[in-house]
C-alpha cells in the first residue's frame, strides 16, 4: 500500500524555526498561555495583515464568537452569514444567542452572492452583523459588501479563516470589515496546530476582547469577576509554532498555487470537470483546490476510487441551511452553494506534497474518464 495522502496535513518549516520558539518557551518556563511568543505571534499577523489590533485565541471559532460580542450582537438578533461555509462560522451565532439568516453563493465568486445580501439587509430589521467567509481562500468584492454595510448601518464581520495570505485589489483577507478572523488549524496553510486570531482596529474594544478572553477577570486583588468571560487565549507554546509558520507563508502560497496549476494542467481537458473560479483583482491563497463535475463520474466515485489508493479528499461544504442543527432558520437564495456542495470535490492540496504524490492523485482520477 501507499502511503497515505492527506486532503491537508500541517507542514512544519525546514529552518525547525518553531521547535526553537517552544524550546525558547520552556527554557524561560513560560509554557501557560501568554508570553513572548503569544506577543510576538500577534505582532507578526498583525504586520502581515495591516491591522493594528490582534489577538490569539485557541481558535477561528472562538475568534468569531469574540467578534459578534464586540460588534455588539445580542439575544435576539440576527446575523446574516454566508450557508456555504464550515459549522465553525455559524455556530457562535449561536452562542450570543443570535439567529442565523443563511445566504446563498454567486458561481462567479462561490462566496456570499450580494444581491441575496443585499435583499436580505433589506428585508430583516434588527440585523446584528453581516457574517462573510472568504470561502477555500477566495475573496469576495468586498468594496461593495462594505458599501452595503455601511448603507444599512450593520457591521461585518471577515471569516478569514481559510484565506491568509489571499489579496483582494491589493489588500490582504483579514483586513475588511469591523473584525476580520484567521484559523491556524492543523488543516490550515500555517498552523499552531489549533488556534486562531481575531483583528481589528479598535484600541479601546481590544482590552475588551482581552478581558473576555481571559476569564473576564476583573482588575483587583483576587479572583473577581463581573461579566461571564472564556477561556480563550493561545498557549504560549503553540504561538511559537506560529512564529515559526510564519516565516514560511510566502513559500506556502507559491506551493499552494502550484499544486492548484498541476491539478488544472493535468485535468481540465476531462469532460466536464470545472475548477474554482479565478477572479479578476483577487489573489487566492488555493487552500484547497476545488473541482466540480458536470459529468458521468460523481463525486463519491472519485473520493472513493482515492481512498481506494489511499488518498484522502473531501466533499465541499455541505450549506448551513441544509444541516439539521440548523433546520427552520430562514434561508436567502437560490441552489448554487446546494450545486457545489453535491458537485464539488476537494483535492488534497497539502505543501508538502510532491510532484510524484500529485501525479498519483491525477493519475487515478483520470482513470475514471476512460
Amino acid at each position: 500500500m501507499n502511503d497515505r495522502i492527506w486532503l491537508s496535513p500541517p507542514h512544519m518549516s525546514l529552518n525547525k524555526l518553531e521547535i526553537d520558539y517552544m524550546l525558547d518557551a520552556m527554557a524561560k518556563n513560560w509554557v501557560a498561555p501568554l508570553g513572548e511568543n503569544v506577543n510576538g505571534f500577534e505582532k507578526d499577523v498583525r504586520e502581515r495583515i495591516g491591522r493594528s489590533q490582534a489577538t490569539a485565541l485557541i481558535s477561528g471559532t472562538s475568534a468569531i464568537h469574540l467578534a459578534l460580542k464586540a460588534a455588539g450582537v445580542t439575544d435576539g438578533q440576527i446575523v446574516l452569514c454566508q450557508s456555504l461555509t464550515f459549522s465553525g462560522s455559524a455556530n457562535p451565532i449561536r452562542y450570543v444567542q443570535a439567529t442565523p439568516v443563511f445566504i446563498d453563493s454567486s458561481l462567479e465568486t462561490w462566496n456570499m452572492d450580494l444581491d441575496y445580501l443585499e435583499e436580505a439587509l433589506k428585508t430583516y430589521d434588527n440585523i446584528g452583523a453581516v457574517l462573510s467567509v472568504d470561502i477555500y481562500g477566495l475573496g469576495n468584492d468586498y468594496e461593495r459588501m462594505e458599501a452595503l454595510c455601511k448603507k444599512y448601518g450593520v457591521p461585518l464581520i471577515e471569516d478569514a479563516a481559510e484565506a491568509l495570505g489571499s489579496r483582494y485589489n491589493g489588500r490582504p483577507a483579514g483586513s475588511f470589515g469591523d473584525y476580520s478572523i484567521i484559523s491556524f488549524n492543523g488543516n490550515k496553510i500555517l498552523t499552531t496546530s489549533g488556534g486562531g486570531v481575531l483583528l481589528h482596529d479598535n484600541a479601546e474594544m481590544d482590552q475588551r476582547i482581552r478581558y473576555w478572553a481571559t476569564q473576564a477577570r476583573d482588575p483587583a486583588p483576587y479572583y473577581e469577576h463581573s461579566e461571564i468571560g472564556y477561556n480563550y487565549r493561545l498557549s504560549n507554546i503553540t504561538a511559537g509554532i506560529g512564529r515559526g509558520q510564519m516565516t514560511v507563508l510566502d513559500e506556502r502560497l507559491a506551493q499552494k498555487k502550484f499544486i492548484y496549476n498541476y491539478y488544472k494542467e493535468h485535468l481540465q481537458d476531462l469532460e466536464g470537470i470545472r475548477f474554482m473560479p479565478e477572479i479578476p483583482h483577487h489573489e487566492p491563497n488555493y487552500w484547497l483546490t476545488c473541482m466540480v463535475l458536470e459529468s458521468h463520474v460523481t463525486p463519491a466515485e472519485v473520493i472513493a476510487a482515492l481512498e481506494k489508493g489511499n488518498i484522502e479528499s473531501r466533499r465541499i461544504w455541505k450549506p448551513m441551511h441544509l444541516q439539521p442543527v440548523f433546520k427552520g432558520c430562514d434561508y436567502v437564495g437560490g441552489t448554487v452553494a446546494q450545486t457545489l456542495f453535491e458537485k464539488g470535490v476537494c483535492l488534497p492540496s497539502g505543501t508538502a506534497m510532491s510532484e510524484e504524490d500529485l501525479a498519483r492523485i491525477v493519475g487515478i482520477i483520470r482513470s475514471l474518464w476512460s
